[in-house]
């Protein structure tokens, strides 16, 4: 039997808003677009790291819907970071305020974004994002402002509160 080496990597939520088609991406330090969220605290769930990411960094109240995707970044080649993309609704206003811990935002059309400075990584999870979105009716809002899924997205388990 082979031995395994045991792997730890940091978690990060990220959070997928959309308007009118487009999605809100913020320009980080290393100049390329991501998408808003970061670290959990100590005993933070996910979602409620993911909400409080999003009013930080966008001054956006959103709601966290449902996971649509889990990825591995590799920021350098030093340093890998696992990634958990939610679908998430602006609860109201969508004039944006950035924090100091990025240079810029823009909601940029779906169609552009093969093109700009993102990781790869991301475009999955803001395709499945979509797909919930255009699918009326399978979003609603759960306990605590939350929501959940009616049926298991695109083959992705919603996470269990």
């Amino acid at each position: 039997m082979r031995s395994r080496r045991e792997v730890r990597l940091p978690i990060s939520v990220k959070g997928v808003l959309m308007h009118r088609g487009r999605a809100l991406l913020l320009r980080n330090e290393r100049d390329e677009w991501e998408l808003p969220g970061d670290r959990l605290d100590r005993g933070e769930s996910p979602e409620e790291a993911l909400a409080r990411e999003i009013r930080e960094e966008t001054g956006l109240m959103a709601s966290v819907a449902s996971l649509v995707d889990a990825w591995v970044y590799e920021v350098t080649p030093r340093k890998q970071v696992l990634i958990l993309e939610y679908a998430c609704r602006s609860n109201g206003k969508r004039d944006v305020t950035i924090s100091h811990e990025h240079a810029d935002h823009a909601w940029l059309p779906l169609a552009s974004l093969e093109r700009e400075a993102l990781p790869r990584g991301y475009l999955r999870g803001i395709r499945r994002a979509v797909g919930l979105v255009r699918e009326k009716g399978r979003m609603h809002p759960g306990p605590g402002g939350g929501c959940r899924h009616r049926e298991k997205p695109l083959g992705v388990k919603p996470l269990k509160s």
